[in-house]
């Protein structure tokens, strides 16, 4: 499957809308259903009203209706895999477990693999609105 996630996180960020930074950012997750979702970066002349990658990949899931992401690959064109942002990182929290497995890469194709947990140790979730 990360061949799968890799491939759609290239393909979708090649749409990014990034006139300002020129840093494009491609995300794929997978549901637990099996369903792939991405998403893109798009930025706004207006900061910080653009959007992440991973968000936007989040929104399509949720638009499909589809709640539980199993796995997560995210791609940039940076010299070194580069993590979610912490807003984003919350959001993978809040329909991933803490063992999802989330890959980060760059196009040249170095990837880091790490879990939900890893990225946002101490995560906020719903049991502290109990």
């Amino acid at each position: 499957m990360p061949d799968i996630l890799r491939d759609a996180a290239l393909a979708v960020r090649e749409n990014a809308h990034a006139p300002y930074s020129n840093f494009k950012v491609g995300a794929a997750l997978r549901t637990a259903e099996g369903q792939v979702f991405v998403g893109c970066n798009v930025e706004n002349v207006a900061y910080p009203e653009g959007t992440c990658a991973e968000a936007g990949a989040i929104a399509a899931m949720c638009a499909a209706g589809a709640r539980t992401i199993a796995e997560v690959y995210v791609v940039a064109g940076s010299p070194d895999p580069v993590p979610p942002c912490g807003g984003c990182r919350q959001k993978l929290a809040e329909f991933g477990a803490g063992d999802v497995p989330v890959t980060l890469a760059t196009v040249a194709g170095a990837e880091r693999r790490t879990t939900v947990a890893e990225l946002l140790p101490g995560a906020f979730d719903a049991g502290y609105m109990a």
